[in-house]
């Protein structure tokens, strides 16, 4: 996947011209007064040979500035010559899609760099964040059914009272948790151990923003989708991976999942191995389901068994750990898109998925960390994009149209689910192995304003 570099412009071998020049200079002018020394100079001649040695002092002061200005444009450019070729991602997949069509789909790259197994678009892979969209589909369907209340304070779900300690008298809702509006901030490990308790991990005051009270500040905060996850957990007596595939993914027809528990084997043998520089990092499975597919209790056991519900939140990873195709992410953009209809299957009510919409924040520059503009408006684990307000770069389109969905970064990959309402279209994509190069006119990378647009990469690894 390593492309080669861009030729160089013409322009950086005007300098060496200079340089050679001076040098064929300096030379004429050494040979000539060599030739002088061997000759009796007339005492008539002496004052002329004093001019010219002064002469060609300076002509020998000015080469040497030539070349002081010469060699480090020469090393600049041996420097470019010798830069390794701009990087592609180890893997992109992309498909686009309307209200009931695939309209493009397209994949390059390896799934296993180890195997050389090419990425297809039905490969799953881990797509980080946009996992907190869907487990917000399971929290509206469990609100449709009279199981949890968006504004209702949490601490009636979990059995113990959540408070910031700053703020003890102010409840913390779903609705704030969902909107990362709760105060609790990822300022200790949200990645738990199988026998790790919830309650405990975030009686650490570094879980909470002790400046600002429930519901008065964004902060971006994964930390919230593992309390979301107990809450649901509490609210039914189910395990987070299996509610989500009793409420979302089956009625979907995904073959997707948390954790690999309740993705089939063959969905398993296919997993996108998630790389940095070219190491695995994630998911490198061997083409089977992984021994543990949580992360194991602090002995090293993995016995799933062992679960309560509510206990721990982060087992199965409502914040990142979903792993679906870029197909299955167009059928997720298509149930929004048709306001929670899917072939024919009502998944959520169009009251629920206009609930999700609805901005429960919008930057106003003091009101919320935006992470350099690349958020700016959100609801409920849906982000908008194309604010229109100062400091907000968050349209990796370019087009300032709005849209909806969430993007995704981990582990070396990136990802992203955005549908235009209006128009009724969207894109699903994911890229693993991502370099690190900005994007042109966004908070986001280059590679995500790529796959956003459809641009397709130079053959020289320039966009």
């Amino acid at each position: 996947m390593i492309t080669p570099q861009a030729a160089l412009p013409s322009t950086v071998d005007v300098p060496r011209l200079h340089g050679a020049g001076s040098v064929a200079l300096l030379h004429l002018a050494s040979r000539d007064v060599q030739h002088r020394r061997g000759k009796t100079l007339a005492s008539s001649e002496k004052a002329r040979h004093v001019a010219e040695m002064a002469a060609f002092s300076l002509l020998l002061a000015s080469g040497a500035a030539a070349l002081a200005l010469m060699l480090p444009v020469a090393a600049q450019a041996q420097a470019q010559d010798n830069a390794p070729p701009s990087p592609q991602p180890m893997a992109e997949a992309r498909v686009t899609f309307d209200r009931h069509r695939i309209l493009s789909e397209s994949a390059s790259g390896l799934a296993d760099p180890a195997t050389g197994r090419a990425v297809t678009t039905s490969d799953p892979a881990r797509v980080a964040s946009i996992s907190k969209l869907v487990t917000a589909i399971g929290v509206m369907r469990l609100v449709e059914d009279r199981k949890l209340d968006l504004d209702a304070d949490v601490s009636t779900y979990l059995g113990w009272p959540l408070r910031n300690p700053a703020f003890p008298d102010t409840p913390i809702t779903l609705r704030l948790l969902l909107s990362h509006r709760s105060s609790l901030r990822d300022g200790i490990d949200y990645v738990l151990p199988l026998d790790a308790s919830l309650k405990a991990a975030v009686a650490n005051p570094e879980a909470w923003d002790s400046e600002h009270a429930p519901g008065t500040f964004f902060r971006y905060t994964n930390l919230n989708f593992p309390m979301i996850g107990a809450v649901m957990e509490r609210a039914t007596g189910e395990r987070f991976d299996r509610l989500m595939d009793r409420l979302v993914l089956r009625p979907m027809k995904l073959d997707a999942c948390y954790n690999w528990t309740q993705c089939s084997d063959a969905a398993a043998a296919r997993a996108v191995v998630l790389t940095r520089q070219g190491k695995p990092v994630s998911d490198d499975n061997h083409g089977k389901r992984p021994a543990c597919p949580v992360t194991p209790a602090s002995d090293g056991s993995c016995d799933l068994d062992t679960w309560q519900a509510g206990r721990n939140g982060a087992i199965f990873s409502p914040q990142g750990g979903l792993r679906i195709s870029a197909r299955g992410l167009a059928r997720v953009g298509q149930m929004l898109l048709n306001k929670g209809m899917l072939d024919g299957t009502r998944i959520l009510s169009a009251r629920s998925v206009e609930t999700m919409e609805a901005p429960q924040w919008v930057s106003n520059g003091t009101n919320g960390d935006t992470w350099q503009g690349f958020l700016c408006t959100y609801g409920l684990a849906i982000q908008t994009l194309a604010t229109r307000a100062q400091g907000c770069r968050d349209d990796p389109f370019g087009d300032g149209r709005r849209r909806i969905g969430h993007a995704g970064n981990a582990y070396g990959l990136r990802s992203g689910l955005w549908i235009d309402p209006e128009r009724g279209t969207g894109v699903a994509y994911f890229a693993t192995d991502v370099p690190e190069t900005p994007g042109t006119h966004s908070a986001f990378s280059a590679t995500e304003e790529r796959l956003a647009t459809g641009e397709a990469p130079r053959a020289d690894g320039h966009r």
